[in-house]
């Protein structure tokens, strides 16, 4: 029941006049079309490198070199891309192949080893758990080129020096500790009574973890999929020491054989660039809402 006070204040309250709305909608959509302005800007400046390299693949050596420099090329030089594969001094072909092969496995490779170590770690208390994902933790500060000597004698001793396996077990290894931390921090935060309720359902320990916590963590294991992947993709020292045939080594490496002390074929440098980053820019567009989703995963609660 309305009282007279509440029709008192009823009547108080007075609705703005409508000049003034629209001033305030004049003022929201000019401080969005700011706001869109300043990312444009931002975009631009992140992508103008990237722009450079592209248009730089089209030019010839000699443009490239011209002072003073030509933004747009004067006579475009797609044929670029089609030679590059046939120079004598790297088989592209091969070295496209060994990245696609040693990104990919060793980035499965961490997921197999990593989604079960930060699960049973988040999920379990045992003696020494502090310490154990503290050296997770400091073996991630290691690099490949500072063990690169221990590396390289052990795998003469496996038999297993110049080839796709050793460089897949380095990457694995030099990225595990990344994704387990990452990946223990989500599935810390899926609640303990969803599980309990998934056993008391009759599903055993394995289940509840491909059918129940996989779904709830998916977030993170993109997330971390996408950064091991990137990091596999755009790795150089080890693979410049550990891999010698030149059909086994990455493209990462095979770049550096169109750089000389004298002279440099710099319109097969850019293309070869922006080949190696068309896969990497492709897997972004494609995961990019879940990678949002995982990095802002546990900002809001």
């Amino acid at each position: 029941m309305t009282t007279q006070t509440d029709l008192a204040r009823i009547e108080t309250v007075t609705v703005p006049p409508e000049h003034t709305l629209e001033r305030r909608g004049g003022r929201t959509r000019r401080r969005r079309w700011e706001l869109s302005a300043v990312g444009a800007v931002i975009a631009l400046i992140f992508l103008a490198p990237y722009l450079v390299m592209l248009l730089g693949s089209l030019k010839s050596r000699a443009e490239i070199l011209r002072i003073p420099p030509t933004y747009l090329p004067e006579k475009w030089h797609p044929d670029n891309y089609s030679t590059m594969w046939n120079t004598p001094e790297t088989p592209l072909p091969f070295n496209l192949a060994s990245t696609i092969i040693i990104s990919v496995c060793a980035t499965v490779l961490v997921l197999l080893v990593a989604i079960p170590a930060a699960y049973h770690t988040a999920r379990h208390r045992f003696p020494g758990k502090a310490i154990f994902l503290g050296l997770v933790l400091v073996t991630q500060m290691l690099q490949p080129t500072v063990l690169v000597t221990g590396l390289i004698r052990e795998f003469f001793t496996l038999g297993i020096n110049d080839t796709w396996l050793a460089m897949i077990l380095v990457n694995a290894a030099f990225n595990l500790s990344f994704a387990v931390w990452i990946m223990h921090s989500f599935f810390a935060g899926v609640p303990v009574e969803i599980e309990e309720a998934a056993q008391l359902d009759g599903l055993n320990r394995f289940q509840i973890l491909t059918r129940v916590s996989l779904p709830l963590v998916w977030p993170g294991i993109v997330t971390a999929t996408i950064f091991v992947a990137v990091s596999c993709w755009n790795e150089f020292a080890a693979s410049l020491v550990v891999l010698t045939t030149p059909e086994n080594q990455p493209l990462s490496v095979a770049l550096t054989k169109f750089i000389g002390q004298y002279d440099t074929s710099w319109q097969y440098v850019f293309a070869i660039s922006t080949v190696g980053i068309v896969p990497v820019v492709i897997l972004f567009a494609l995961i990019e809402k879940r990678l949002v989703a995982g990095l802002t995963a546990g900002s809001v609660k």
